[in-house]
């Protein structure tokens, strides 16, 4: 960000923000937002409370077990349709309806088919994030330079090995894409689990504060929920530049 010509470091224009944010507040324009100092001396006091440790626990391994099963789903599906036209023709119609559908009406059907406890909020997680990284995958793997196929097949490769020295890397830039955006729908998919399946973790906290008007404690949380999305997406945005290289050498 730029001001009056001089360039200002990446975090200002969050300062700014939370600036404005602290101004409207300590005005008490509207109890909807507290001051933004009220909120951090909140979330101060909370975070070494049972309930939001609890909250933490229940949401990181809801999170955890959700991104792992869309990973470890998604990347292989999507290599298999880059790579076969029949498998991409059976797949990508579906593929692109989940990728755009609202996906939050399916949880009713997900709640009768396997109950309301964690395996329904994984599964949700999963469906929120799985979709987008297929679909990175895919697009990498047919960017893939054919060459390497081929010299991957004259060598006798099996598919398990052109599988993970050829298609995995050539196409790793696309699917850590699709990976850090997959993610970062699966901290919303998480929290949609949480609140409509099972009142836990921090769906659970975000129930309680809004019945109770507590809107320094629900933003507090919202807060922890942005940060833990932010700094995922900028881990995962550093592997990307780390491996960009592979996408002019291949």
């Amino acid at each position: 960000m730029k001001l009056f010509g001089y360039q200002l470091p990446a975090m200002s224009s969050l300062l700014v923000w939370g600036l404005l944010w602290e101004i409207i507040g300590q005005l008490e324009l509207t109890f909807f937002l507290p001051a933004l100092s009220d909120v951090f001396i909140t979330l101060s006091e909370i975070m070494t409370t049972k309930p939001f440790i609890k909250a933490v626990i229940d949401t990181g391994q809801a999170f955890t077990l959700g991104t792992f099963y869309a990973v470890t789903i998604g990347i292989p599906v999507g290599i298999l349709m880059g790579k076969n036209r029949f498998i991409d023709e059976l797949l990508l119609p579906w593929v692109n309806v989940f990728l755009s559908a609202p996906l939050t009406a399916l949880v009713p059907v997900l709640m009768v088919l396997f109950g309301f406890g964690l395996k329904t909020i994984v599964i949700t997680t999963t469906l929120f994030a799985i979709w987008i990284i297929i679909l990175n995958t895919r697009a990498g793997v047919k960017q893939i330079n054919p060459a390497l196929v081929e010299m991957a097949n004259s060598f006798g490769a099996s598919p398990m090995a052109a599988f993970m020295k050829i298609y995995l890397w050539a196409a790793l830039p696309e699917i850590l894409s699709g990976v850090r955006i997959g993610f970062i729908r699966a901290v919303k998919g998480v929290i949609i689990g949480q609140l409509l399946i099972s009142i836990v973790g921090f769906g659970a906290l975000f129930e309680l504060y809004s019945q109770q008007f507590l809107m320094s404690h629900f933003w507090a949380v919202l807060l922890v929920l942005f940060a833990m999305a932010f700094t995922i997406s900028e881990f995962l945005g550093l592997l990307e530049r780390k491996v960009s290289y592979y996408a002019s050498k291949r």
